[in-house]
């Protein structure tokens, strides 16, 4: 196994490990999401506690306390794990594998934020996660906490911290939280269970348009749309050049989508259920995760009893 992985691409890898990630094991093991490859782990933790404290907004000290206008006291039980990023190597890199995992799962991102928005990096360290080791640049950090509900109806929380230190070297802090069945926590579970994505896909061109994937990928959203009633939301967006109208982006991004439609019809996915959307550049929520053009496709399965429309 280890001789298939090290002769895939990164990509590759990536999708490969996602498409595995969706199989339905029953194992305990299998819940959790896999372990980034081109990190060294360098310390574990078993977390547990009745009153596990996962902030939700950006963090400050006053004092020597704590302040966060939005924290949950949750019961929780799980892991932390250290990871450094191996020479070549970046966290954004491992951020987006573990991105990519969350979405195949339909996780709900409940907070994030980025550099110095987020607060202070050695409070981040020291205060919340009691980890030296993270304390970095206040300008290159980056925090998430998501949720999801695994196929045994088993909520998770995942909190992911990245940060660049002053030497250069890239960290990462990674929990992986089981919640107490009587857990409140909203926006995991429920409703959401039904949408499933979305999966994102770079694209390039003009007139003709390249989407930037393989065919792992495209696996990975076989079985994510797997069920026959489900709907296909193909979301084309763009950037806004400095020579062109909006309308003419727009025309760009639908141009990509419908490109993306074709495509996954002729992979099995009938038209019948497409609904393509051009938001173009009207929607700017752009991130390494997010490139300006890209696609994003999100399948919503139907409601219970109910017809694949309603």
């Amino acid at each position: 196994m280890s001789a298939i992985r090290n002769s895939l691409s990164f990509p590759g890898r990536l999708a490969l490990a996602l498409f595995a990630s969706l199989i339905p094991w029953v194992q305990a093991e299998a819940r959790v999401l896999m372990a980034f490859p081109q990190a060294q782990l360098e310390e574990e933790r078993s977390l547990a506690s009745a009153s596990y404290r996962v902030m939700l907004s950006p963090i400050r000290e006053v004092g020597s306390e704590l302040r966060a206008e939005r924290s949950e006291r949750l019961a929780v039980e799980g892991t932390g794990h250290l990871f450094q990023m191996e020479p070549g190597v970046t966290r954004q890199d491992a951020r987006r594998w573990y991105l990519e995992q969350l979405q195949t799962r339909n996780a709900n991102i409940l907070f994030q934020c980025s550099g110095r928005e987020c607060g202070r990096s050695n409070v981040w360290a020291n205060q919340v996660f009691d980890q030296a080791t993270l304390y970095g640049r206040d300008a290159q950090q980056d925090y998430l906490v998501a949720g999801f509900e695994d196929n045994d109806g088993q909520r998770w929380l995942v909190v992911l911290y990245t940060v660049t230190r002053g030497n250069q070297r890239e960290y990462l802090w990674l929990e992986q939280l089981q919640l107490a069945d009587d857990a409140v926590v909203p926006g995991i579970g429920g409703q959401g269970s039904r949408l499933a994505g979305p999966v994102i896909v770079p694209w390039e061109g003009g007139v003709s348009v390249r989407f930037d994937w393989d065919a792992e990928t495209r696996r990975i959203l076989d079985t994510m749309a797997s069920d026959p009633d489900a709907r296909i939301v193909i979301a084309g967006f763009s950037g806004l050049a400095p020579e062109e109208t909006v309308e003419q982006a727009i025309e760009r991004a639908e141009r990509a989508a419908n490109t993306m439609s074709d495509l996954l019809a002729r992979s099995g996915l009938s038209s019948s259920r497409h609904i393509i959307h051009a938001a173009g550049p009207l929607v700017r929520f752009a991130t390494p995760e997010r490139p300006e053009n890209r696609i994003e496709i999100l399948v919503i399965t139907p409601p219970e009893g109910g017809s694949p429309d309603e």
